[in-house]
């Protein structure tokens, strides 16, 4: 029967190796207890059924074991009364009924072995709804914790790979400031190569051309002739 294997497994697993195993413990938790509240019901039901069929069972072998004392109750009296083939057709009755009575036995034995099973099958499952029950909130706790510090490793993880960029960054802007400090270097260096002609005759004039240039300057200025200019438009404005 499908049901009976299915609950053996049940009643050989561990709700913690499955959690373990499971890639959200939270849904896992909560789709478990539906299951196993599932189960139960059904558990209960194939339970019951079975323990009819035993009682049933173990009813018809009461019966017949009745008949069985019955037909040896009414051997002897026949063969009081002295009516031995009557004695014998109730001897004969017995033995049938004792060939009978070692199939019932088994089916008995069998449906009281199902019995016992179903029983295990649901206190099993009653213990583990009861143990899972109280641990829930425990268990999704430790599963939301594990979810955040999984998410910190992340972010730990991807702060690392930032950190790496700006490592490169860095290098970059190094590398482009020695660029600008090169380029600005020979901007000076070209700048100097073009030096202005006149700045480069005046390094060769001597200070006696610069003296003799503010001599005649000098000489060429006539004295009386400023004096006359003056007086002449002195008289004017008068």
């Amino acid at each position: 029967m499908e049901i009976l294997k299915r609950f053996r497994d049940i009643m050989t697993s561990n709700i913690h190796a499955l959690l373990d195993k499971a890639e959200d413990p939270e849904k896992m938790i909560d789709q478990y207890l539906r299951d196993l509240n599932s189960d139960l019901g059904k558990v209960k039901s194939e339970t019951a059924a079975i323990m009819a069929a035993e009682k049933r069972e173990r009813r018809e072998l009461e019966e017949l074991q009745k008949e069985i004392e019955d037909m040896q109750r009414y051997a002897k009296k026949a063969v009081e009364a002295g009516n031995d083939d009557d004695a014998r057709k109730f001897l004969q009755r017995k033995a049938e009924l004792a060939e009978r009575e070692k199939t019932m036995q088994t089916s008995v034995e069998l449906a009281a072995a199902n019995t016992q099973q179903m029983r295990q099958m649901h206190e099993k499952l009653d213990s583990d709804i009861a143990e899972l029950e109280s641990r829930r909130q425990e268990l999704k706790g430790k599963a939301a914790v594990a979810k955040t510090q999984k998410r910190m490793n992340e972010f730990n993880s991807s702060m690392g790979s930032a950190g790496d960029r700006l490592s490169a960054f860095d290098q970059m802007e190094q590398k482009i400031n020695q660029e600008l400090d090169e380029a600005m270097a020979m901007q000076e260096l070209n700048k100097g190569s073009g030096t202005d002609i006149k700045d480069l005759a005046a390094k060769y004039e001597t200070k006696a051309d610069v003296e003799s240039e503010l001599e005649s300057l000098k000489s060429g200025i006539n004295v009386d002739d400023e004096l006359a200019a003056l007086k002449n438009e002195m008289n004017k404005s008068e």
